[in-house]
């Protein structure tokens, strides 16, 4: 079967941006722009509106002034309007050069809006693309609230588009505005127009409101559609639009017969991106990209996982630069738990191991979270054994904070018999305490692991004594591995994730002590 090759247009930075309290920074759209572009490897991107603010337009210049020194100007599309000369010459002075202009695609929209005919609202668009064509812009076209056109108006849609194809417009982009279709209807009302207008490139745009977004997507590819416009982690107003790491993955597995240039090892890396600029959490469970898709929870998935492969599908964390985990809880079997000693090096008899399975379990349900780095930890207590001893302690700290000045801690750490205080001062009485810790690392001659993620958790209800949870990220090794503490105090709470790091990198035999540090400032 031969291939059909699918436009991906991300607009995340357009539509995506779009999502409630959401606002990026003109170098964060300028790196989001470079990532989409370079490493996921989309055809084009929509990076703004026209006319929206200043910022805006300072992010569109960042952003052509690289892509015309990469090669790469005939991708950045802009959003613009039915609005004369305003939004060309906006575009002229940003340096786009591709423009996506917004047009009435419901008869509901175009009397109630513009209250305009339809001859009036065309007549208008025929000039801002005489306009555009004679500046050097390409025009695609948008037919805004498309979907609520062809099931009430389709008349009007048909006149449009039978306007539209007269014009050199490069493409036609039908978007589901409101996220109302149902799968056959973006099958039918796609395919109505692909078959009046076979040698035109239309496009679907879809967003989510109904949670039918994928399937909308696939059915328009069925039907004839060219390309489809996602956004990186399915962001965008209201609901959001179809998710970019979904659709990749679904066309991949799924609708083989179409290719796209995404390259899908990408997807997480843009994701969590995306996630830290936007400040909108993925959900764990979220497909491809959540922190907890591609963890076996159930002990009969790892243990058959062990035996063939049995629970493993075509998602396979590799494809997508991930590694697939096993849970701790309840829920868990021997091989689960075994999995994860694997990874840490431990081997425990048969009778052992059914010890601290039976205290995970308990742990499960008194939901209590167990993650593969408390594993040591547990088997220490559970076993009462010498054999996992935790030789780094934290034996006492000051922390302090005063208005004014800067925090500063002073603190006395435990290597096995010796025991060494050190004193910092740091942004917060966190990173005065890690500045101070650091201080005392120089001394044994080791380097710590550099902290990637910082995580609290507080659970509802507002009260001030409530437990707090820290969740640290570290890169050890060049894997991430996660540490927790749990206190009423946060600064405390840290300081305890802190500590099992220290005790999971260990102290090397041949670390040496140095009679003297030298001053400095920070490390």
């Amino acid at each position: 079967m031969t291939s059909r090759y699918i436009e991906i247009m991300d607009t995340t930075l357009r539509d995506g941006e779009q999502t409630s309290g959401v606002s990026f920074s003109a170098s964060e759209k300028l790196t989001i722009a470079q990532i989409l572009l370079q490493e996921v490897k989309v055809d084009r991107i929509e990076v703004a509106s026209a006319r929206v603010s200043e910022g805006e337009f300072q992010a569109v210049k960042k952003i052509t002034n690289w892509a015309k020194s990469n090669g790469f100007l005939d991708k950045i599309e802009v959003l613009t309007f039915v609005d004369g000369d305003a939004s060309i010459d906006w575009m002229l002075q940003s340096g786009a050069r591709v423009m996506n202009l917004l047009t009435k695609g419901s008869l509901n929209h175009l009397k109630h809006q513009l209250k305009k005919s339809p001859q009036e609202h065309f007549e208008d668009i025929r000039n801002v693309i005489e306009l555009a064509e004679s500046k050097g812009i390409d025009c695609n076209v948008y037919l805004e609230d498309w979907s609520n056109g062809m099931r009430n108006s389709p008349d009007y849609v048909f006149a449009s588009l039978d306007f539209l194809v007269t014009q050199p417009v490069k493409r036609i982009l039908l978007p589901d505005t409101l996220g109302i279709l149902t799968p056959s209807e973006s099958y039918s009302f796609v395919k109505a127009i692909v078959d009046r207008y076979p040698n035109h490139h239309f496009e679907f745009h879809a967003h989510n409101d109904y949670d039918l977004s994928i399937a909308n997507v696939m059915e328009a590819l069925r039907a004839g559609a060219r390309g489809l416009h996602l956004t990186v982690n399915g962001m965008g107003e209201r609901t959001g639009n179809a998710p970019l790491a979904s659709t990749i993955a679904v066309l991949n597995d799924m609708m083989p017969e179409y290719k796209t240039s995404v390259n899908e090892r990408s997807l997480y890396s843009v994701s969590k991106l995306v996630e830290t600029f936007s400040g909108i959490r993925i959900p764990a469970n979220k497909p491809i990209v959540g922190e907890s898709v591609f963890t076996q929870t159930a002990g009969i998935h790892a243990d058959g996982d062990k035996k063939n492969n049995l629970y493993f599908s075509k998602l396979m964390p590799e494809r997508f630069g991930r590694q697939r985990l096993y849970a701790l809880g309840k829920t868990s079997g021997k091989a689960n738990i075994e999995n994860n000693l694997r990874d840490l090096g431990i081997t425990l008899s048969d009778a052992d191991l059914k010890k601290v399975t039976q205290r995970i379990i308990e742990l499960g349900d008194r939901k209590e979270s167990v993650t593969p780095d408390d594993l040591p930890y547990i088997i220490s207590d559970v076993l009462a054994s010498s054999a996992i001893e935790e030789k780094v302690v934290i034996v006492n700290y000051v922390l302090t904070h005063s208005k004014n000045l800067k925090p500063s801690a002073t603190l006395q750490i435990k290597f096995v018999d010796e025991v060494f205080e050190e004193s910092a001062q740091g942004d917060g009485q966190y990173d005065a305490f890690m500045n101070a810790l650091k201080r005392i690392y120089y001394l044994k001659g080791i380097n710590l692991p550099m902290l990637t993620d910082y995580t609290v958790r507080i659970p509802p209800g507002g009260k001030t004594d409530a437990l707090c949870e820290t969740i640290i990220t570290w890169e050890i090794a060049g894997k991430e591995v996660k540490t927790r503490g749990l206190d009423s105090d946060q600064t405390v709470s840290a300081i305890m994730a802190t500590q099992k790091m220290l005790n999971l990198i260990g102290i090397p035999n041949d670390a040496k002590l140095t009679p003297e540090i030298p001053m400095v400032k920070t490390f």
